[in-house]
This record gives C-alpha cells, structure tokens and sequence, in this order.
C-alpha cells in the first residue's frame, strides 16, 4: 500500500552566489565544446536546464520511466466522446498486453512502464501488469457537481505523489487513458486560466463538427455551475483521478529533482495545476511535444512553454513524451562527452 503522508516542502532555490557560479561554469562548460556557441540550440538549454535541476556539471540521465494513469469519467454519461466508456477498460487491457502506441514507444526507447488503475469502472484488473490503486469506479459527473470529493482528490495526489519519487529513474514521463478526459482537461484549463472554453474544447477521440458543438454547450454549462475556485477546487469539481494522479505525480517527481517529461494537451493541464499548487516545480519540466488537441497551443503559451516535437500527434498515453526521451538522453550526453576545444586541440573562436 502506498503511505498516506502530507507532502513535504522542497525549494528549489539556492544562494544566489551560488547559482551565479554554478551557472557560468555551466555556461563555460557549453560554450567550449567544439562548436560554435549557441549552435546546438535547445538541445544545449535541455542539458543546461537537467544540470541546474540536479545541481550537477555531470548531470545523469540514464533512465525513463513511463506511468500510465487510467480511469473514467462521470461526465462521459454526456456523450462528449466518439468511443464509448467500455474503451478505457479495454485500453488498460491492451497497455497490459503491451500492444499500444505507448507500449511500442517505451520498448523501443528502453524506457520502463508501469500502469496504474486509478479509477476505471468494472473494478481491479486480473493482470499483474496493472496496478491497482483505484479512488473509486469513475469520478461523478461534473454537470451536476464536484466530480470527486476533497478526501478523494487528496487521495489521488498523495498516490501520484508516490509514483513519481519511487524508483531510481533520471527522467518521469507520465501518461493517461480515460474516455472523456479531453473534457475535464478543458474546464480544468479553463478554470485555471480564464481561458474561454471554446478556445480549449477539441475534438477529443475524433468528434464530428455537430458533436464538437454540443461538447461545447455541455462543458460551458458545467464550468457555469462554479465561480472563480483555487486550484485545489479545480481538481476537486473537474479532474479525473488520473489526471489529479498523474498532477500528484509531477510534484513528486519534481520534487525530487527529476525530470517530468510533459506529454500532450491533458498532461500539460496536470503540468499547470502542479505549478498551481507548487511553482517551483516549473523548474523540473520539459514539454514534449505539441499536440494536436485544440487547446495545447493556448495551454502550453500559458505556461510559457516551448514544446520539442511537432509531429500532429493528439493520442495522448505519453506517446509523444516518450518520442522525446532520447533527445533529452543525448542533450545530456552532449555535455558530458562531447570534447572541448582544449581537449580536442581543435582551435577555438579568434
């Protein structure tokens, strides 16, 4: 069973002395390569960010795992969605099985996955594959009211919580499955932000133009029944216990001074209600890829994030976070191994 404990502070800042001469000899370290400086571009911020993150001048960056967060939504009652509910269940059987996009990523990028039932309707799985830690069978519907209650959302972040400091990994890229979770994501943004709905609603699984519009109408009269709330009242009234899982997850892991490997349009939303509740966590962030999904791009501006890929992908399953895992493996190779021009004897900039 996992502990139930309160979560410790951590701050990531340092003496300002400090961090002033760790970061010139960093920037020594980078601008002595044998290159042009600045030539690699973001592949030098990656290893520049894994370094501050982990205090080091020789940053390590070995290992990646990828958790994969699964539960239903009370709100799918609605139709929102172009599948049907049963399909979560069924994907939580395919990761299992190890036959989905997600599965397919992870092996060939010799990253470890695990999957966590969070909250699926139809109870434990009799696999050993899934791990059992369901709040319970589906969260309420949030047209009508909160769609968990505050001791179920606490019990969802501590969980995360443990799945992002266990194990001994550099890098945390974490996932999601839950039909009906593009709806909770986008009035959990919009909550969050002020962002108007019909910017951040999306086709979700694949809706048609007239399904896309009655999303919109559903969502804007569920985000009608609260006012302005707190970031925590946010999980409470619209998350799903994934996604407040996978939040819990992210404050974990980047607390423990690893990176979190953001994935697509719902787990940038986890990503920015971390930050709400722990600023200091932006730190340990690196954004994958920019989805497909209508609101990633408002999202991720939000946030001040620069995704790494483009590749028009919206499948969510920490697909594209996993494609991204050997660029942030080789940026921090870059720095440790790549020679200076001293070392070379390659003759450096007149």
């Amino acid at each position: 069973m996992v502990e139930r404990r309160a979560s410790p502070g951590y701050a990531f800042g340092m003496n300002t002395d400090h961090i002033s001469e760790f970061d010139s000899a960093l920037r020594r370290k980078l601008d002595t390569k044998t290159k042009p400086q600045g030539s690699l571009g973001r592949i030098e911020d990656i290893a520049a960010q894994v370094a501050r993150l982990q205090r080091r001048l020789d940053p390590v960056m070995k290992r990646c795992a990828l958790i994969l967060f699964a539960a239903d939504h009370g709100i799918a009652e609605e139709g929102l969605s172009a599948y049907p509910q049963a399909v979560t269940r069924q994907m939580v059987a395919n990761f299992a099985s190890g036959g989905a996009a997600a599965n397919v990523f992870a092996r060939a990028q010799g990253m470890d996955l695990r999957v966590i039932n969070a909250g699926v309707i139809g109870g434990a799985f009799d696999m050993l594959e899934v791990e059992e830690h369901a709040i319970a069978e589906g969260t309420a519907n949030f047209l009508t009211g909160p769609a968990m209650t505050a001791a179920q959302a606490q019990e969802a972040l501590y969980i995360g919580e443990h799945f992002g400091t266990c194990g001994t990994h550099d890098a945390t890229a974490f996932g999601e499955m839950g039909i009906g979770n593009t709806s909770a994501a986008s009035v959990m943004a919009h909550k969050l932000t002020g962002l108007p709905l019909d910017v951040l609603v999306g086709r979700g699984t694949g809706l048609a133009p007239e399904g896309l519009a009655r999303k919109l109408s559903v969502l804007e009269r569920a985000a009608a029944r609260t006012g302005a709330l707190t970031p925590r009242a946010v999980l409470e009234h619209y998350g799903g216990f994934e996604i407040v899982m996978m939040t819990g997850a992210m404050l974990g892991a980047a607390r423990a001074k690893r990176i979190v490997l953001v994935d697509g349009f719902i787990a940038t939303v986890a990503a920015m209600a971390a930050c709400a509740l722990d600023p200091s966590v932006r730190a340990a962030m690196i954004f994958a890829h920019r989805s497909d999904e209508a609101g990633h791009s408002a999202v991720l501006e939000t946030m001040d994030a620069s995704p790494l890929l483009d590749l028009n992908m919206r499948l969510g399953e920490g697909s594209g976070a996993a494609l991204a895992w050997p660029l942030l493996s080789a940026s921090v190779a870059m720095l440790n191994e790549m020679a200076s021009f001293e070392d070379a004897g390659v003759s450096g900039p007149a």
